[in-house]
């Protein structure tokens, strides 16, 4: 590396750099499996650690995390790097380390990334859940009240749960936001269990990401070497895209434009970037190329790993000004057209034949072109990339955790917390209504028991003075058929006695009569009546016959 730019290789007599004062207008690096991209991908990445610039790069086979450790006399192809060294005049040639923090979505081979729901939004939500137009309108909605209710969107929870506020509300929001379907809900509820399933409760969490963090020099001054370990996450590809377009998407919100730098600020490595546009929406893939080509003034500079340069939507290839381009096969049609397409790309260079020549490369060597300091191509040259520094290959268990436990950023980030947001202040409202309906159920059934005592009450009063006149009735019969048997007995005659029914007998019959017929009207019908006739009449021949004389 120069004091101006990158060292990647030499072409003929030429040498091929990158120049740190254009690494921000983007770069392409494209080849077929097994023919040197990651090489080139760890060189450049070392090239601006060296220069003070971190990077980020995903980590898809596990090989790149070798930039942790030096190369090795013990490596196999040791001796064809030191060849390889001197044959393109890298006198200084000797093996390093980099600065390296390792990160995985999973928080298992590096430390957490998370990010919130509400940081992602619905767009890319949208993305990453493979929803129709409907279903993503039915989310907008959902982010749409939850900002204005001030709730926040953390995690996967919080999302299910105002999308199930949603559904129960369906018919209050509906005037004013549109129809919400809860076909729409329920679709987008499965899709967030199987996201949960495949690893997305772990990545959308707290403590969330903090981009400053990607942005960090060591202490000797060169930039840190940020991994992110996807190995497994590649078994999710829709996520991987994901989570690549979003970073990119913070950063350019992020930071503030600082024109044309003198070098990058921060540079990015997509490898596998075909999944960041397999299936994406125009809208999707529109967003991508605004924020390629804005980001460049944020001094933020992106480049795409993958296999066929026809796999990057013309609207973003037209912004990758840098190239680095390994062997291509040419087996089918559709290879052959992009070999013809490969060839349209570069400036052209009368000794290099690029449609016989990108067939035609060995490992380790591609076709390169370069902005100059005009801000011109380079023609295209055949180049040998030079050797890297530090290790070729992964790492083992053990390193890896000595390396990341070696990392300040541990304590920071090894924690998830959990703060409140909007499933607990929806679970907090749907406690209080709960509540509250058995407040007005309690009230309720206390105003009916009031009403039930209140008629118990009058009807005991009403019954005590009908059972008062009946007992003075009575009295009073008995005492006249005693006073007239007395005045019989006096007057030399037998009492009437059994021989005919008592006063007092008569009396309490009709009076039982009389009770039973008022307790029917009262009470109200015929079936009144005949109950109160039947049970006072009981009472009135019991009575009749202890009085009689």
């Amino acid at each position: 590396m120069t004091s101006e730019g990158i060292f990647l290789g030499k072409g003929g007599e030429t040498r091929q750099e990158l120049l740190l004062s254009r690494a921000n207008r983007h770069g392409l690096i494209a080849g077929a499996t097994g023919t040197g991209k990651t090489v080139t991908l760890q060189i450049l990445a070392e090239g601006f650690s060296r220069a003070g610039v971190p990077t980020f790069l995903s980590d898809v086979k596990g090989d790149l995390a070798g930039l942790a450790m030096p190369g090795s006399p013990q490596f196999k192809h040791h001796e064809k790097l030191l060849e390889r060294a001197a044959e393109i005049g890298l006198d200084d040639y000797r093996y390093e380390p980099m600065p390296v923090a390792f990160w995985d979505l999973f928080g298992e081979q590096g430390h957490p990334v998370r990010a919130t729901i509400s940081e992602m939004g619905p767009l890319l939500l949208a993305r990453l859940l493979d929803l129709n137009d409907t279903q993503e309108g039915v989310l907008t909605i959902a982010f749409r009240i939850a900002d204005e209710q001030k709730m926040l969107l953390l995690d996967l929870k919080d999302l299910r749960a105002m999308l199930t506020w949603l559904g129960d509300n369906a018919g209050q929001v509906k005037t004013r936001y549109g129809n919400v379907s809860t076909a729409s809900i329920g679709a987008i509820q499965r899709r967030l269990l199987q996201l949960e399933e495949q690893g997305g409760e772990q990545f959308f969490a707290e403590p969330a990401l903090d981009i400053s963090d990607f942005m960090r020099t060591a202490d000797d001054g060169r930039g840190v070497v940020n991994i992110l370990a996807a190995d497994r996450l590649m078994e999710n590809p829709r996520l991987y895209g994901t989570f690549l377009l979003w970073l990119l998407s913070e950063l350019f919100e992020m930071l503030p434009e600082v024109g044309d730098p003198d070098r990058p600020r921060l540079v990015f490595f997509f490898d596998e970037a075909h999944l960041l546009f397999d299936e994406a929406p125009k809208a999707l893939v529109d967003k991508i190329e605004q924020v390629v080509r804005l980001i460049r003034s944020k001094g933020v500079g992106v480049y795409f790993i993958t296999q066929n340069p026809a796999d990057v939507p013309d609207e973003v290839s037209g912004q990758l000004a840098h190239r680095v381009q390994h062997a291509l096969r040419a087996f089918t049609p559709k290879e052959q057209k992009a070999i013809r397409a490969v060839a349209d790309t570069f400036r052209p260079n009368p000794d290099v034949d690029v449609r016989s020549e990108v067939t035609e490369l060995k490992t380790g060597w591609a076709l390169t072109s370069m902005l100059t300091e005009d801000g011109a191509p380079t023609p295209v040259e055949k180049t040998m990339v030079r050797p890297p520094a530090s290790r070729l290959g992964p790492l083992t268990g053990a390193e890896r955790i000595a390396v990341i436990a070696s990392s300040d950023l541990g304590v920071k980030y090894r924690q998830g917390i959990d703060r409140e947001s909007a499933y607990e202040l929806l679970a907090a409202r749907a406690a209080d209504a709960a509540q509250a309906e058995e407040l007005e159920q309690a009230e309720a059934e206390a105003r009916a028991a009031r009403k039930t005592n209140d008629r118990s009450a009058a009807a005991g009063g009403w019954l005590g003075k009908i059972f008062g006149k009946v007992a003075a009735s009575v009295a009073g019969a008995v005492v006249a058929d005693q006073a007239r048997n007395l005045g019989e007995k006096l007057a030399g005659r037998q009492p009437s006695g059994r021989a005919r029914q008592s006063t007092a007998a008569k009396s309490v019959g009709m009076a039982g009569s009389t009770l039973g017929a008022e307790i029917g009207r009262s009470i109200g019908g015929t079936t009144g009546a005949r109950i109160g006739r039947g049970v006072l009449g009981s009472f009135s021949r019991s009575v009749a016959k202890n009085f009689s004389l």
